[in-house]
């Protein structure tokens, strides 16, 4: 057996013998950039304490990744289709590997924020060669089969990620959730080698390098304004975004249309499968990415489970990816992706529906179900999706088709926090400035807790630490009507201490369920979009319809 495999998947007469091998390797590479997003909601109380992160320093942190993420995925795709499907992919294992061993190191807020574009630039690098090399390297009969199977890894990664950083976050300290990325992307890097075959297009003209930067240059200014806007107001900086990621989206879109070998042919969103597809998988992560995020911080936060905890009881949603897969992978065949894709989306709508009772005397009990449907229903939706974008791609821009399908899936995710964690975050101060109406509170304090519940809660126990002070104190006093007047004060405290850790646990819980109602209502309005735009399946003995035998004879191997 030969150390490093050296045969390209395209010389082959044969199916490559150990495509399966090679495809938990590239489910390795996705699990660690996927776990990159997840582990950082649980470590990051302990990094905003350690280096003491506003709220606009710990949006960066974690959206530091997302924006060349997913603006660079669509040119380094075009680039790796030309020249190195595996090159691509080991090098954006070392650029990863790099970023986390600086965000190890980081000591500021500055140093963290770069050490996650690092990483976010390696990212763009890996996921689109993972699904590049798996269309590469699998027969068009097992390519559905695949692409569960790397689908069911997206969704552990997403349990699994807060469940690692908990088990870590015990013993060491929140780098060492950057680190642990370092050893499995080394793992990943030689596996590839060994394992995985060199792929590259067969033919391929020259890069539209122009439109592949003005794809940079509009999703890049797209996602940045995602994030801007709602967080931190519609401001000179979020408005400039959204012109240039308008401007640029215009020129990319004619640019395209007159370029002879365009990076992307836009003309495929004429066609209602690929369109659909595409919409199916950025509105389903829109709910996930938005509902993690809420979801995580209730646990943590109002039930009080610490970060391992948190992610343990994240695991129900992996288990059930696994089994929405299988279940997807039997289904589809039989009744066509329109049903399947669309019975996923309802169960999403119904899990956020779900999350609509949740209260103040919620516990874990009421997450269980939601958490469970919502897994069912992303490994039915989203495995019959990726196979339909990657299938409207021929051989030679597997890796531009990977980007479409990656791109769609960041943005929905980056939308879903941006657009649900603001109203997470009005709702939540709305709902506490009710609760809170009639106390004395000063206003500074109550300004300060309802930035966030974790702020709210810091709040209450400020006041209750306060109030234990005051009792110390009425203890040492030997006058007994000081000590009695102090003694009412610090009861008093307390009293307001109690109440106030009410009021936050109250609120943010109204403000779960408020959100959960939003993002149903959103998921659930492009349910039926997606169901109107994704064509049915051809009843047996009849021909396909005609967009669907185009796209077929242009992803033929």
């Amino acid at each position: 057996m030969r150390l490093v495999m050296k045969e390209p998947v395209e010389t082959a007469e044969r199916p490559y013998p150990r495509r399966w091998w090679a495809l938990l390797v590239l489910c390795l590479s996705l699990l660690i950039i996927v776990m990159a997003n997840t582990a950082l909601t649980v470590a990051a109380p302990d990094m905003t304490a350690d280096l003491g992160l506003g709220s606009a320093d710990l949006q960066w942190v974690i959206d530091g990744y997302t924006v060349p993420y997913a603006a660079l995925m669509l040119l380094l795709g075009a680039i790796g289709d030309k020249y190195s499907r595996r090159g691509a992919l080991i090098l954006g294992l070392a650029v990863f590997a790099g970023g986390a061993v600086f965000g190890y190191a980081a000591g500021s807020a500055a140093t963290v924020i770069a050490a996650r574009a690092v990483m976010g630039t390696g990212a763009a690098l890996i996921m689109p060669a993972t699904l590049s090399l798996l269309a590469a390297t699998f027969p068009r009969r097992e390519r559905a089969k695949a692409i569960t199977l790397w689908t069911a890894t997206a969704g552990l990664a997403i349990a699994a990620g807060p469940v690692v950083a908990g088990a870590l976050l015990r013993d060491h300290g929140w780098s060492a959730t950057f680190l642990i990325n370092v050893p499995i992307a080394a793992v990943a890097a030689v596996g590839a080698l060994v394992l995985v075959p060199p792929s590259r297009a067969g033919h391929h003209d020259r890069i539209d390098y122009v439109g592949g930067l003005l794809s940079v240059l509009w999703i890049g200014a797209l996602v940045y304004m995602i994030i801007e806007g709602p967080h931190f107001g519609w401001g000179v900086k979020a408005v400039t975004a959204a012109v240039v990621a308008g401007a640029g989206l215009l020129a990319f879109v004619l640019w395209e249309l007159r370029h002879p070998h365009p990076v992307l042919d836009v003309r495929r969103f004429a066609h209602r499968r690929f369109t659909g597809s595409n919409l199916a998988v950025a509105l389903f992560f829109l709910a996930v990415f938005g509902a993690f995020y809420y979801l995580t911080q209730h646990l943590q936060f109002v039930l009080g489970y610490d970060a391992l905890g948190t992610g343990v009881r994240m695991l129900p949603l992996a288990g059930a990816v696994f089994a929405g897969s299988a279940l997807t992978g039997w289904l589809t065949p039989r009744v066509g992706m329109r049903w399947t894709v669309t019975a996923g989306m309802a169960g999403g709508t119904t899990a956020l529906a779900l999350l609509t009772r949740v209260d103040a005397a919620s516990g874990y009990g009421d997450f269980v179900a939601p958490l469970i449907i919502l897994g069912l229903a992303i490994g039915l939706a989203l495995s019959p999706c990726t196979d339909a974008i990657m299938g409207a791609f021929p051989e030679s821009e597997l890796g531009v088709g990977g980007a479409v399908n990656d791109t769609s899936l960041e943005l929905g995710g980056s939308l879903g926090i941006a657009v649900l964690g603001s109203l997470l975050a009005t709702s939540y101060g709305n709902h506490l400035t009710d609760a809170t109406s009639g106390s004395r509170l000063p206003a500074s304090a109550l300004a300060t807790a309802q930035d966030s519940v974790g702020a709210g809660y810091a709040v209450a126990q400020g006041i209750g630490e306060q109030a234990r002070r005051t009792a110390a104190r009425a203890a040492q006093a030997t006058d007994p009507q000081q000590a009695a007047q102090l003694k009412a004060q610090a009861g008093q405290l307390s009293e307001g201490a109690r109440q106030m850790a009410d009021a936050v646990g109250s609120s943010f819980a109204s403000a779960v369920a408020h959100t959960s109602l939003v993002g149903a209502v959103l998921l659930g309005i492009g349910t039926v979009l997606v169901a109107a735009l994704l064509p049915g399946r051809a009843a047996p003995g009849q021909e396909a319809p005609a967009e669907e035998r185009e796209l077929a004879q242009s992803g033929a191997r």
